[in-house]
């Protein structure tokens, strides 16, 4: 079996985060350098916020081909770059960066995975609605994403007290204005407007945490009535596969998926920024994500 070999010309790529052991991103990328006899190879760097600019400059000084980014960094990181892609600015954040000789250009793959993942379960975004739950990182890469690929509407529910509300408001608003979507802001407890958004949309989408393991009983939605065949689910979980609102929503006749190939996707998309070619990504699907 072939192995990657190290020469004296391998290109680094890798990972800056804090933690980074549980990460399966250097498995992915080293396996697509391999299959693909591509000259890179990605590693794990643990680094948290104070050492992020020591670390970049470092790294940038060594020639680094690109390196994604994980919590607590891909905010930190904006003022430490050179530039950022549309939908980076947009979301304001970014877990991709490329080091475009000398120059560090900033990106935000997370949205492109799950949208291939949104395109993978035969949904075409452009001119659809979206129901969204959440204004965290993963809900606003998804948001500016799915504006970004055409969707006409997004209705983003989230809690009135939350921390993102007000992030989530100027995120709206950016995204009306720069795109021809138009995004909504609403009160998750507000059923009315849940039911009214739903009952147009095509896709209901979990960006938040809610129903992840080790609380796999609890769902984002107040009602299960709300849930109707025409709908197709999705959840940004992948820790249960099956979320106990997936599993709902399954036995209402709706199509559902989670957000394992979220994860594939965007470290896919990130490896043809770092690479210019296309990560073989049904090989790596099948031994790592099946």
């Amino acid at each position: 079996m072939d192995i990657l070999q190290i020469t004296g010309t391998t290109r680094l790529t890798g990972l800056l985060g804090s933690p980074v052991r549980h990460s399966i991103s250097p498995l992915m990328h080293n396996e697509a350098f391999r299959l693909l006899h591509l000259d890179y190879v990605y590693l794990c760097f643990d680094v948290g916020e104070e050492m992020l600019p020591s670390a970049i400059a470092g790294l940038k000084d060594c020639g680094i081909a690109g390196f994604n980014l994980t919590m607590p960094n891909k905010t930190a990181v904006l003022p430490l770059l050179d530039g950022v892609s549309l939908g980076a600015e947009l979301i304001g954040a970014v877990n991709t960066v490329v080091n475009e000789n000398g120059r560090l250009i900033g990106y935000n793959t997370d949205g492109i995975g799950f949208m291939q993942s949104v395109r993978d379960a035969g949904i075409d975004p452009k001119g659809a609605v979206f129901t969204l739950m959440g204004g965290g990182g993963a809900a606003t890469a998804i948001a500016v994403q799915a504006a970004l690929d055409g969707a006409s509407e997004i209705h983003v529910f989230v809690r009135p007290t939350s921390r993102f509300n007000s992030r989530t408001l100027h995120m709206a608003d950016e995204v009306s204005q720069k795109t021809s979507c138009r995004v909504f802001v609403h009160d998750s407890a507000d059923t009315a407007a849940l039911r009214n958004s739903l009952d147009k949309s095509i896709l209901l989408i979990n960006g938040t945490s809610v129903g992840m393991s080790p609380h796999e009983d609890e769902t984002i939605l107040p009602d299960t009535s709300l849930l109707d065949a025409h709908l197709t689910v999705a959840d940004v979980i992948y820790h249960p596969k099956q979320t106990r609102l997936l599993r709902e929503a399954a036995e209402r006749g709706c199509r559902t998926f989670n957000g394992m190939y979220m994860l594939l996707y965007q470290g896919a998309e990130a490896f043809r920024l770092f690479t210019g070619h296309d990560m073989p990504v049904e090989a790596i699907r099948s031994k790592y994500f099946s």
